[in-house]
């Protein structure tokens, strides 16, 4: 008798369980932290390429380049 409840309440639990498990992968909280880990990527990718921008020295170069556009687009120098 003993061991039939005790089968009975882990039934119950694994049922529990299985229905908790489903209803996280279907349900609205399905992508609950996704988020974040996504953003947190994002924001290592960009730092690294950062980096290398600074660390190979292209900095001064981009920097130059937009100059030179935006002074080509707005049709010269000051004043």
């Amino acid at each position: 008798m003993v061991a039939r409840d005790w089968t009975l309440r882990v039934g119950v639990r694994v049922e529990t369980w299985a229905k908790t498990v489903a209803g996280r992968m279907r349900g609205r909280g399905r992508d609950a932290g996704a988020g974040f880990v996504e953003y947190a990527g994002l924001m290592i990718i960009i730092a690294g390429i950062f980096t290398l921008i600074d660390q190979i020295g292209l900095d001064g170069m981009i920097s130059g380049a937009i100059r030179t556009a935006v002074t080509q687009v707005t049709g010269g120098g000051g004043g």
